[in-house]
């Protein structure tokens, strides 16, 4: 049985000013890392490894952009998206694939895993600083 990040593990308020980015990764080792990574460049990262965790941080927590595996357990990351959007519209989504899914209508950046780490954090920056302005 693969194990699970819980929700329940992050602060129902942010304790600071820091962005918030929900991150989904089903592979836990892969979910620690990214969050490693976005934690070091000075984001507060809520790290969910479901699509239903997912969905429930989303309207637990305020956050100012979604990066999303596309290959989840149960469903897409391209099809997750279409369900946050009708949960916050106006929050940026960002696919994070190794290869660009056939239906991107609902999200709002596609980055490829193969990008090297400084140009993905340059996007999440400016995905970030458009949603905040």
């Amino acid at each position: 049985m693969r194990s699970r990040i819980s929700v329940s593990s992050f602060p129902k308020q942010s304790t600071t000013l820091r962005p918030s980015i929900l991150c989904i990764e089903d592979s836990p080792t892969y979910l620690v890392l990214r969050k490693k990574v976005l934690e070091r460049e000075g984001y507060e990262v809520i790290g969910v490894t479901t699509a239903d965790e997912a969905l429930k941080s989303l309207r637990e927590f305020p956050v100012c952009a979604i990066i999303a595996d596309h290959m989840l357990e149960g469903t897409t990351g391209a099809e997750l998206a279409r369900e946050m959007k009708k949960i916050k519209p106006n929050v940026p989504i960002i696919l994070f694939s190794g290869k660009v899914p056939q239906n991107l209508n609902a999200v709002d950046v596609y980055v490829n895993k193969g990008e090297p780490t400084a140009k993905f954090l340059g996007i999440v920056r400016a995905v970030v600083r458009r949603y905040r302005t």
